[in-house]
């Protein structure tokens, strides 16, 4: 990070903030050319690119970290703060030509508006990526997208830096909470969506982190080394599914190199891949902090530098531009990368549609958060039908997890100061100095953020006029009494996770698990709801009743595990993610880069770069399960309901792919909605996702459902030819509601083929 800005820079700086306000109040007598609606994105940006000069070319290319970052520089004046919009980045216009500033905002989860750096600036916190993708349904994705880009808008900002995609290598990833679990397919179709929701509200989204970003320790360090053909199969699968569904006005590249090359310099993946491969006509922007160099990212895909005042030198002012004065960035370099920027703000309505702040329709917003979390909330376990809860129960003990506040959300540039937010309860960590290692270390300062409401107020008025009684948790043997002389116990356990750093285990911690075993010891009618990043371990999964997922449940998060526990809502969350029985089932039973202490030190603390290894491949999650013949705690798929389902007649045909048709019926006595899995196995491989499905049915009633697989998901990549190869044979198709629980087979012959990426 660099400690200041020098006197140019900063008169640089204020002259380009003087050019955008100009360009924003100017009011042309005609209308250029490029503005004509008529036109394609693509003419569009050609003609206004041909207007623009060098020097206008490379202040579009060179953005700035906005007031509302964390980690803003030293060195702005109060002249330039008070210009400078609040945002987390920020790209000056050009007056003369129209050219409006790009105003840019964390998001995903909602809007991010920079931690507390405006105080009483809130938004609608979304549930968790991984709990959107847990509800399995597109469409609430795309619901979720288009609520937070419609509040962006209605913020003034008309970029989001949103779309996590990264597969879950390692669930102890500090980022799996933002990201869309194992499978690229389920991961691909739902960050698509969201993606697809967001820019339709005329706001730029990015897809990130571009590429194998899947762990924090020592991310602008690590090297992630895996072979071309694996890399096609898995983590750039999900991309290359999502862009085709989403179509994201940029690509966020990422802090981590990818086989010893930085991401954001990487000519494989932006060039090849991205540009050549994929026909991407957007742009290439970095991370905050992620570039290492002028020529190489310039040459080698990085379009724009997206806040030059945390890289290590500012490589996108005065190093581009003396670049491209000696030819080692050629000047149709620096026009392709100014083109697809304003190819992006063109097909997004940036020019034609800009933001206006006005307030927020809160209840409309609050709603769509709702409904992702009824729908992506898991039942993991439901012992004897203790769920749903009667209204009517004689007593009921809420315990532990601060249900008397709030709902975890996951902490880093992803953090969303929430509807009702309460600064007075959030929880203050960090800040002390503890040995670690044998050394000192300075655990950084944070806060965990709680979402309103409280899940003991809901609780309490969903049981009516039954007592409900709260422990905090603390005092084991105070928790164990409360929940002995109560009828049921309903146990809120946590689990934090943040951007920067991974978890060091998969366990609940502090005294978490010992106060459900002592809870559960003392009343069967033990529930736990979770409220995690990711997978945790369940010692005392065989004592307890029934185990609820809540994930990160967002702002009404509270509203939708109460109804769920009550049964006003019959939960129908299946898992994107396997959870393991230990982390020595995992490809790294220890987190590589680290002696498995806990990770309490920020990122950068590591002054070695070094290697991790992916020799799993593309057996990500349950391919990897599968492969090596391990059991899981639960399978990848897996979720409960109130009711019960048959799924029955399968039909399957090949060809040059697979199309499988089956039967869906409601057997139980309540509707519900059932997710109907199928799974191919190519002849020497592992299952596959290949489609779903699903449905909500009332009782006794019958859906026909068709599965056609995209050919990709059957093929292995040949990275010689640069082409897909379906191989001909016999293949294993498997109909399921989970990766394990396989209901009919069936087998079908496909032919050979070959497609072009």
């Amino acid at each position: 990070m660099k400690s200041g800005l020098s006197s140019t820079t900063v008169v640089s700086l204020i002259a380009f903030l003087s050019s955008w306000t100009a360009a924003s109040q100017a009011q042309p007598t005609s209308a250029p050319p490029w503005m004509n609606t008529s036109l394609t994105p693509g003419v569009r940006a050609e003609m206004l690119q041909s207007k623009m000069t060098r020097e206008e070319e490379v202040r579009l290319v060179h953005g700035y970290v906005g007031l509302d970052s964390p980690w803003l520089p030293r060195g702005y004046t109060p002249a330039i703060r008070a210009a400078l919009p609040s945002s987390a980045g920020y790209v000056p216009g050009v007056a003369r030509l129209g050219i409006p500033a790009l105003l840019e905002t964390d998001a995903s989860l909602g809007v991010a508006n920079g931690g507390h750096m405006r105080p009483g600036d809130q938004a609608t916190a979304l549930p968790s990526s991984l709990l959107t993708a847990a509800s399995w349904n597109s469409d609430l994705a795309y619901d979720g997208g288009a609520m937070i880009g419609q509040e962006a808008r209605d913020k003034g900002f008309n970029v989001l830096l949103a779309g996590g995609i990264d597969l879950t290598r390692d669930p102890r990833g500090g980022r799996t909470f933002e990201y869309s679990g194992e499978d690229p397919l389920l991961a691909g179709t739902m960050v698509g969506a969201a993606i697809r929701g967001i820019q339709d509200q005329h706001i730029i989204s990015t897809i990130k982190h571009f590429a194998m970003n899947d762990q924090e320790t020592g991310r602008g360090l690590m090297s992630a080394n895996i072979d071309n053909a694996s890399m096609r199969e898995s983590d750039l699968l999900a991309f290359e599914i999502a862009i085709e569904r989403g179509d994201p006005g940029s690509v966020m590249c990422a802090y981590n190199r990818v086989n010893d090359t930085y991401s954001c310099e990487n000519d494989y993946l932006l060039n090849k891949v991205l540009k050549q491969d994929w026909g991407y006509k957007g742009f290439v922007m970095s991370d905050w902090g992620a570039v290492h160099s002028t020529v190489d990212a310039a040459n080698n895909g990085l379009d724009q530098e997206s806040a030059y005042n945390l890289d290590r030198e500012d490589y996108f002012g005065d190093p581009l531009r003396m670049a491209i004065l000696d030819g080692s960035v050629s000047g149709d370099r620096l026009d392709d990368m100014a083109r697809r920027i304003l190819h992006a703000m063109f097909a997004n309505g940036l020019f034609d549609d800009p933001p206006v702040k006005r307030p927020i329709d809160t209840e409309a917003d609050l709603q769509v958060a709702q409904r992702v979390a009824d729908e992506g909330i898991v039942l993991l376990k439901n012992s004897d039908g203790l769920l749903p809860l009667s209204a009517h129960s004689r007593s009921i003990a809420v315990i532990g997890g601060r249900a008397d506040v709030g709902v975890y959300s996951g902490g880093g540039s992803s953090q969303v100061i929430p509807i009702g937010n309460n600064p007075s309860q959030e929880i203050l960590i960090g800040g002390a100095v503890r040995e670690i290692a044998g050394r000192p270390v300075q655990i950084p300062r944070d806060t965990i953020v709680l979402d309103p409401p409280a899940p003991l107020a809901m609780i309490r008025a969903a049981a009516r006029g039954t007592q409900v009684r709260f422990s905090d948790g603390n005092d084991i043997a105070g928790a164990v009494k409360l929940a002995r002389s109560s009828q049921i116990a309903v146990v809120f356990a946590r689990q934090w996770m943040h951007e920067g750093r991974d978890v060091p285990n998969l366990s609940l911690y502090g005294n978490q698990d010992a106060l459900i075993a002592a809870v559960a010891a003392a009343n069967p009618r033990t529930v736990v709801v979770l409220e995690t990043g990711g997978p945790v371990l369940m010692p005392w999964l065989g004592k307890v009743g029934a185990v609820l997922e809540a994930w990160y449940p967002g702002n009404r998060g509270a509203n939708a595990i109460a109804d769920i526990l009550f049964g006003k809502v019959n939960p129908s969350g299946r898992l994107p993610i396997t959870f393991p029985q230990s982390e020595s089932q995992l490809p790294r039973p220890v987190i590589p880069g680290t002696d498995g202490t806990p990770l309490l030190v920020a990122e950068g603390s590591r002054i070695t770069p070094y290697d991790v290894d992916y020799t799993e491949g593309a057996n990500i999650g349950y391919k990897w399960f599968e492969a090596k013949s391990l059991t899981p705690l639960f399978p990848f798929g897996f979720g409960l309901s109130y009711t019960s389902f048959n799924l029955s007649g399968l039909s399957a045909t090949g060809g040059a792919t697979v199309t499988a048709s089956f039967d869906v019926r409601n057997s139980g006595k309540r509707e519900g909605m059932q997710t109907a899995q199928v799974y191919v196995t190519p002849p020497g491989g592992v299952a596959r996702l290949v489609g779903w499905s699903k449905v909500d049915l009332k009782p006794d009633e019958t859906q026909h459902v068709t599965v056609t697989a995209d050919p990709r998901l059957l093929a292995t990549f040949d990275t010689v030819a640069n082409v897909w190869r379906v191989a001909e044979g016999d293949y294993a198709v498997a109909l399921g509601s989970s990766s394990a629980d396989i209901s009919a087979t069936a087998t079908v012959h496909i032919t050979a083929s070959t497609i072009k990426p």
